[in-house]
């Protein structure tokens, strides 16, 4: 049967033509590759700014019993909220999202500010309950797959909770999501004490396939030609590899495709090989996040049940036809290259709905707060031409008077 590598697109692209590896054995930490800044990319962070400014205030505001919260003590989380102007002036720019009322902390003290939950924002939750429903199977999967990439098949039930929202996890899926489905899934202590976690129960084989394999068998099906699974590798504009690199590089990509659910415990840690594996199982769960980007430290909080080295960021920089490392905003961000085209992102997640919908419920709130500045100003230049024209009778009266005053004088 004839055997065809799986596409790479790269600027030396043609120097792939000995199938024989001359593989030599190198400190990888000794291969740099200078960062470069990726403006496209970079702009697909700061459009979606305002977006998770609005998310992180609503689920500030949601994590409130009740649902409900005095506006000053808002104000006060407003630095670990990462916002950059008074609640007050957010609610103003935002609306739809909160209503405010008046009523008492304490009951003997002075009535103050309140925001609540708007009915548009709450007619919103419902719809993201609709499509998380709709996707139910989707996110099953998604979570057996964080699973079986696993060591061990466990991880921490309180990191998964902080990470949920890279995945599209429900909030309550520890809750109502897990213990519908026993087969799959065990949670063992407590969510929140720190030693709780998730297990795997059984291990499906179908689901033991990476992005990359699927789409090699489904070009095999296609083609009839079988495909071995391997990385799109596509430098942008203005990125460049050195001699060494660029031949290390030629040389770890015709090594052999590591699944991300193979078993590696054999392998050692600093071989290209590995590296191989770390490579994969980044790309497999940026593959699955919601928007094929994790911040860096989120990733690292996983480094022991991932297998990552202490060094594994630079994976990064050095494998750059694959990834780009963001630095917008002050945080490292991991993002997968061929989920993107220039700034927008192609390959759209199911539970990416959610967003398009709470983007939708905002641009309402903008739109009508557009309409009223604008009415505003409309009468405020009326009211200014009224009062230029009110000026000018005044003026022309006086005028008049003068007049007919030095005519009878004469």
């Amino acid at each position: 049967m004839l055997f065809k590598t799986h596409s790479i697109h790269t600027h030396f692209h043609n120097s792939l033509v000995n199938p024989k590896i001359n593989f030599q054995i190198k400190s990888i930490s000794s291969l740099k590759v200078v960062w470069r800044r990726d403006q496209k990319l970079d702009f697909a962070i700061e459009k979606d700014k305002r977006y998770k400014v609005c998310a992180r205030v609503v689920k500030e505001v949601l994590n409130e019993p009740g649902q409900v919260i005095p506006l000053r003590y808002l104000e006060k989380r407003r630095e670990r909220l990462r916002l950059n102007f008074r609640v007050k002036t957010f609610i103003n720019q935002n609306p739809g999202l909160f209503d405010t009322y008046y009523d008492k902390i304490k009951p003997k003290s002075e009535p103050v500010l309140f925001l609540r939950v708007s009915d548009r924002l709450r007619n919103f939750l419902e719809e993201e309950k609709g499509i998380q429903l709709e996707n139910e199977g989707f996110i099953v999967t998604k979570l057996c797959k964080l699973l079986m990439m696993a060591k061990d098949k466990v991880l921490s039930a309180d990191k998964l909770v902080h990470v949920k929202r890279e995945f599209g996890l429900p909030n309550d899926f520890l809750v109502n999501l897990v213990p519908k489905y026993p087969h799959y899934f065990r949670l063992i202590g407590c969510p929140g004490e720190g030693k709780s976690f998730l297990e795997l129960v059984e291990w499906n084989p179908e689901l033991a396939k990476s992005v990359l394999e699927q789409r090699a068998e489904e070009e095999s099906r296609l083609t009839g030609i079988r495909v071995r699974p391997n990385f799109n590798y596509k430098l942008p504009p203005g990125f460049f590899l050195r001699k060494e690199m660029r031949e290390w590089v030629r040389d770890w990509l015709e090594l052999d495709y590591i699944s991300p659910y193979a078993d590696v415990s054999h392998l050692d840690q600093a071989s290209p090989e590995m590296e191989k594996r770390t490579v994969g199982v980044f790309h497999e769960l940026l593959s699955l996040s919601l928007f094929k980007r994790i911040p860096v430290p989120i990733l690292g909080k996983f480094s022991e049940e991932y297998r990552f080295s202490n060094q594994f960021s630079s994976v990064f920089t050095r494998h750059s036809g694959i990834f780009y490392m963001s630095l917008k905003g002050g945080i490292k961000t991991a993002m997968l290259r061929e989920a993107y085209k220039d700034s927008e992102l192609m390959d759209r997640d199911p539970l990416h709905k959610i967003k398009d919908r709470f983007v939708q419920l905002l641009e309402e709130g903008w739109k009508e707060r557009a309409e009223q500045l604008k009415s505003k100003r409309e009468v405020m230049v009326k009211n200014t031409e009224m009062m230029t024209i009110t000026k000018w009778d005044l003026d022309e009266q006086e005028s008049s008077e003068q007049s007919t005053g030095q005519k009878l004088d004469k």
